[in-house]
């Protein structure tokens, strides 16, 4: 599937959409609600076990989805904003949750992601971060963007800054 020329057109994910997708551990999507498809543009066939990064928007930074990988690959959750880019080349900004779900024996059942609107305090923060880690990334790699990522936390956890971002 070839990838979409991005568009400066947003799509408004509102208040009460509640996004939510499932994937295998390579990161291909095996479940997505209706919400996640009408925004994606994409339909069923097109997304299932189809890789999470065919949404993947070029204005965000590696480092957030190396960050993210590494810390749900050992059992944690991440809480992050993810700029998606639609089947149109359209673009939706979200607050994810993004968790493995084990089954009951303690084995790897899944990645679960749960979505919703990112707040205009968030975003007014998040894009130009974004944007200046994407900078460091293009001269410095991705070690140049986690560095600087590390030094915007100051020591905090990461979830919690994004929390608090979201809900300013």
């Amino acid at each position: 599937m070839s990838r979409p020329t991005p568009t400066s057109n947003e799509i408004e994910v509102k208040p009460v959409d509640i996004v939510v997708s499932k994937a295998d551990e390579a990161g291909d999507i095996t479940y997505a609600n209706p919400i996640f498809y009408k925004l994606s543009g994409y339909s069923k066939k097109e997304l299932n076990f189809a890789p999470h990064s065919i949404l993947r928007h070029p204005d965000m930074p590696k480092v957030v989805f190396k960050f993210l990988w590494d810390e749900i690959q050992t059992g944690n959750e991440v809480h992050a904003f993810v700029k998606n880019l639609t089947k149109d080349g359209s673009f939706y900004w979200v607050m994810a949750h993004v968790r493995p779900a084990l089954n009951q024996d303690g084995s790897f059942r899944n990645y679960v992601s749960t979505r919703k609107a990112m707040s205009a305090n968030a975003r007014a923060t998040i894009e130009p971060l974004y944007a200046k880690l994407l900078e460091l990334e293009n001269t410095g790699g991705v070690e140049a963007s986690e560095a600087e990522l590390f030094k915007v936390l100051d020591g905090r956890a990461f979830n919690e800054v994004m929390d608090e971002l979201q809900d300013s």
